[in-house]
């Protein structure tokens, strides 16, 4: 493999993990306060929507942005109203979402069906992109790309060194007992909810806008399901989430290279194109074998519901 491929192959990786990243990490906030969405799928594709109608009509991707993320945030309030609030079953109310969301985002999309927006330039570092080999591939990016790195960073010191992060995750072990020593759990589990829910709009808003400048129904083509794996068999690791995203774009990335370079390979193009999803699923599994290690870092209360007490 020469120099300029693997540097084109590296880019590629980054780019396509980039939105699990950013949807698997709101995940991982919902769940580490005990709430389990399932409705990552349908908050991505309303966000998509919402932000690439907001793009074209205003030429603004970053006002798109901000519409993908409110747009993300309204269905995660309406899904946090009927399983914090209503005390509505989590996982059948995350899958109804899901439904909800890819059904109401086709509809509205379908005046931008066929409509292109014009590229968005990446932000090139000045200096480090001129390193060998990664500088060009890892900095001279869509400006979400380095907002995934810095949102991994920064859930990492939230959840392990700051006492916000350290009441987030007493709510997800137990919240009889944060509500007795005087924390607002639902406040808090609404909060979590809204979070997932504007990092789940920017995943959707970097597809439409960024990766693919174009609205298609079924363009996040089951990332959502993919993030809600990643955080489940990354064992609520922020690091692992990161692994395994970067993993399902290195081999999205390397069946498309394979498909695009005309090599007569005795497979069918379905199989190839579902490669990703399979090796994302092997790996994670593997990594996640210790059943043990899974339930020492589940949240107690995930999926549980609660209304406290007067």
């Amino acid at each position: 493999m020469d120099a300029s491929l693997f540097t084109s192959m590296l880019f590629a990786t980054v780019v396509a993990g980039t939105p699990l990243i950013i949807v698997a990490l709101g995940l991982l906030v919902n769940e580490k306060a005990g709430v389990l969405n399932l409705g990552a799928e349908g908050m991505m594709a309303m966000g998509a929507v919402a932000a690439f109608a907001v793009t074209h009509e205003s030429g603004n991707p970053w006002l798109g942005v901000a519409a993908g993320m409110g747009a993300g945030m309204a269905m995660a309030a309406l899904f946090g109203l009927l399983v914090l609030t209503l005390m509505a079953n989590q996982v059948a109310s995350g899958l109804a979402l899901a439904i909800f969301g890819v059904g109401l985002a086709a509809f509205v999309g379908k005046p931008y069906e066929a409509v292109a927006l014009q590229a968005v330039p990446p932000i090139r570092i000045p200096f480090i992109a001129d390193l060998p080999l990664i500088g060009e591939a890892l900095y001279n990016q869509q400006a979400l790309v380095y907002f995934s790195w810095a949102l991994f960073w920064g859930l990492l010191w939230f959840l392990h060194r700051s006492r916000a992060g350290l009441v987030l995750r007493a709510v997800g072990e137990s919240p009889a007992s944060a509500h007795a020593i005087g924390y607002p759990v639902i406040r808090i589990r609404y909060l979590a909810v809204l979070f997932g829910g504007a990092m789940a709009g920017i995943g959707g808003a970097f597809l439409s806008v960024f990766y693919t400048p174009m609205w298609a129904e079924g363009m996040v083509a089951g990332r959502g399901w993919i993030a809600l794996a990643l955080v489940v068999f990354a064992t609520w690791r922020p690091l692992r989430v990161m692994v395994g995203a970067y993993l399902f774009g290195g081999v999205m990335v390397t069946q498309l290279f394979i498909q695009g370079s005309g090599l007569q390979i005795d497979f069918p193009s379905q199989l190839l194109s579902s490669l990703p999803y399979w090796a994302t699923i092997v790996v994670l599994v593997a990594i996640s074998r210790n059943g043990n290690t899974i339930r020492l870092n589940s949240p107690v209360s995930l999926g549980k519901p609660y209304r406290p007490e007067a």
